[in-house]
């Protein structure tokens, strides 16, 4: 008797009539085969789609872009494998086949889209970014990314791969764009609460006027993408920067403690009640103070009271006043940035011990630097 695959051989049939119920039938065979089959395709198909595509904006961009990549040349060995079978023996599977290479070649453009934006986003220090959605953002099947169904299970598991990779790829985009975009109103909110506008650049457009082109969609979607998610970054990079020259930066170094703060107080000389314009910063003689921000030194010299002054102006009408000063460190004209050593600590003037008097200023009129001051410690929090 010759078995083979479950099936009895005829002549087998004849010497044993009563054994035909124990063979399976050649129809539920390969109907068994085929599950099994695209058991597997779908199997592969789920360790591929593991890895979250959010962790790319986890502080993990280099290994998650490296994991992206082999999931992506993953995927075209199996376009290559599918297309060497005999599926493309038949004209609609070849066509079929044609379209999956298609979103493949699509799927890689993206890709490197992603991979440029995510290095300027960790440039700019948008290197931890959680997801705003619970999910990823739906499928825009307009863009010509919807998977294609053939009823053959390895095509269209390895479509559906394909189809979520792109799908992930246009969840990262909007990712960067969001975190760049929140980040950046925090910090516009931020400065304008204290005075500071800043002009953030809008996107320009133009162009003249052409008629449509069928089948420009998917190219002009995925442009649009990238593009607008490069504005975002590019708007938070100016905001950013106006957060390196706003004057909301501790100007003295070392060792130091608040003496003396914004307001009305006891005057240490007549002991009654005066105004006092600025914030004190009682350190020892020598020790270093600094430019509170981006801007030029207008005034080196004496003045009544404060003894040795530095003043710096900024952009926007403020202006920063450093008195009782031991040395200078700068010239007039000089320009300064943010943490630029300009004098040191003294007790020159009207003092009664080595200390800073800071002061903020717009239009000669003295503000409270503790407003400053803190509005730049929640700016450098809110930056990392």
């Amino acid at each position: 008797m010759r078995k083979h695959g479950g099936f009895v051989s005829s002549g087998a049939r004849k010497a044993q009539p009563k054994a035909h119920h124990l063979g399976i039938h050649p129809a539920l065979f390969y109907g068994m085969f085929a599950i099994l089959l695209a058991g597997n395709g779908l199997t592969a198909t789920a360790f591929l789609l593991a890895p979250d595509i959010a962790a790319l904006l986890s502080g993990q961009n280099d290994q998650v872009v490296a994991a992206y990549e082999n999931r992506i040349d993953q995927l075209r060995v199996e376009v290559d494998r599918l297309h060497s079978r005999n599926y493309a023996q038949t004209g609609n599977l070849n066509l079929q086949l044609q379209e999956l290479s298609q979103q493949q070649e699509l799927l890689i453009e993206q890709h490197q889209l992603v991979k440029v934006l995510v290095g300027k986003a960790q440039e700019l220090g948008i290197d931890a970014v959680e997801p705003q959605a619970a999910s990823p953002v739906p499928l825009d099947t307009s863009a010509g990314i919807d998977p294609i169904i053939t009823g053959n299970a390895e095509i269209d598991a390895t479509a559906l791969a394909v189809s979520d990779m792109m799908e992930e790829t246009r969840y990262a985009l909007t990712a960067i764009s969001a975190s760049a975009t929140e980040k950046t109103a925090n910090i516009v909110a931020e400065l304008s609460a204290i005075g500071i506008k800043l002009s953030l650049p809008e996107d320009a457009v133009g162009g003249p006027l052409l008629p449509a082109i069928d089948g420009a969609t998917a190219d002009t979607s995925m442009i649009e993408d990238a593009n607008s998610v490069m504005a975002a970054l590019i708007r938070y990079k100016v905001a950013r920067g106006a957060i390196d020259i706003a004057p909301v930066h501790l100007p003295i170094g070392g060792t130091y403690r608040k003496s003396s703060n914004f307001g009305n107080r006891v005057d240490p000389f007549t002991g009654g009640l005066a105004f006092h314009a600025g914030v004190d910063f009682s350190a020892a003689v020598g020790s270093t103070v600094l430019s509170a921000g981006g801007g030029v030194v207008t005034f080196v010299g004496q003045k009544s009271g404060y003894g040795n002054v530095v003043e710096v102006t900024h952009s926007g009408g403020l202006m920063t006043r450093y008195g009782h000063l031991s040395a200078f460190l700068c010239k007039q004209g000089q320009k300064v940035n943010t943490g630029t050593p300009i004098a040191k600590v003294g007790s020159t003037g009207r003092s009664t011990g080595p200390h800073l008097h800071f002061e903020v200023r717009r239009n000669d009129t003295p503000l409270d630097p503790q407003t400053y001051l803190s509005a730049g410690r929640r700016l450098l929090k809110m930056l990392g």
